[in-house]
């Protein structure tokens, strides 16, 4: 019995009771340092709660709080070469590819879907600066000519969200052809009369902001996003001279007439059905999940002049007949 008690319950017991915690319950704000328990910070878009300190979020992620109900499609991508360059430094060219890709459980630094949004059509992309700084390579620029033709075909606007730190060095002067190549893609969607909408997020840098990151017909940037070709640190280095504080910050771009608006995360879904609309001659979006009031149907000409006819659930009751003589 002593066995029984003094081993066998505790251990039925600890497997019964056992319970999974997640590693991280509380993530640390970089920028004020407050904890933050990791449902509320997801619930909002991963902006801090307290400071408003708009940290990283993936592209998976921002599709679902951006798309009505959550729901996309995914567009295919053609696939490049795997290692055109047959490039190494430190490691193998297919090795840190395969690195990113366990690390963020996504093929590339960019992902195209298709969905509505108010109840809108629309085709987006999304970079993923946490693939290798979202780096603009080969597979990209495909992304972004898929959604092109995607959005030519089906006729809808494009929305495009960038966070990169420019061109891929390990694909060398094929990831610097991705800026006309792109910059051709977007030709395409405003020959064919569509919106072409770009949201700078931080960090947008180098090749990208060179090219399709700023061809857009309405520019729209998250709060304290660096947005530059050159960073500010390798400026100071160059000139030898301090920057003004908040050089090459969104609010900065603003104010000197780089970006049309800077919209907090959590607004960004409602401005950009706003733009969307706007651009596409459509009037506004019914906010809710109830449908468009339908339209009034004119009365014909003989019973323009008629009351209203009202209808009762009661049948009418018949006058009394005159006697008969």
């Amino acid at each position: 019995m002593n066995w029984i008690s003094n081993y066998v319950r505790p251990r039925i017991n600890s497997l019964f009771s056992r319970r999974e915690v997640p590693e991280n319950l509380w993530i640390k704000c970089p920028e004020c340092g407050t904890m933050l328990f990791h449902r509320e910070l997801s619930d909002n878009l991963n902006v801090c709660t307290s400071c408003d300190h708009h940290m990283a979020i993936t592209p998976r992620e921002r599709f679902s709080a951006l798309f009505d109900g959550g729901v996309f499609a995914e567009i295919s991508v053609p696939e490049p070469y795997e290692d055109p360059l047959k490039f190494k430094d430190q490691k193998r060219y297919p090795e840190r590819m395969k690195d990113a890709r366990k690390k963020t459980g996504e093929k590339e630094a960019m992902l195209v879907a298709e969905g509505e949004i108010g109840r809108t059509p629309i085709v987006a992309a999304c970079q993923d600066f946490s693939f290798m700084g979202g780096s603009m390579g080969m597979y990209v620029g495909n992304a972004i000519i898929a959604a092109a033709e995607r959005a030519v075909q089906t006729k809808r606007p494009l929305v495009l969200f960038s966070a990169a730190g420019g061109a891929r060095m390990q694909e060398g002067i094929l990831s610097l052809m991705q800026m006309p190549r792109t910059t051709v893609a977007v030709d395409m969607v405003r020959e064919a009369g569509l919106p072409y909408i770009v949201v700078l997020t931080h960090p947008t840098t180098g090749g990208v902001t060179a090219s399709y990151a700023m061809l857009g017909d309405v520019h729209i940037a998250e709060p304290n996003a660096l947005i530059c070709f050159a960073g500010p640190r390798v400026i100071e280095q160059t000139i030898r001279e301090s920057l003004p504080e908040g050089f090459q910050r969104a609010e900065y771009l603003l104010d000197h007439g780089m970006l049309d608006r800077v919209t907090h995360r959590t607004a960004m879904r409602e401005e950009l059905i706003t733009i969307t609309r706007m651009l596409l001659g459509l009037p506004p979006a019914v906010m809710g999940d109830l449908p468009a009031p339908e339209p009034e149907v004119a009365a014909p000409d003989d019973e323009a002049g008629k009351p209203p006819m009202i209808e009762s659930d009661t049948a009418p009751t018949p006058k009394s007949e005159a006697p008969k003589k």
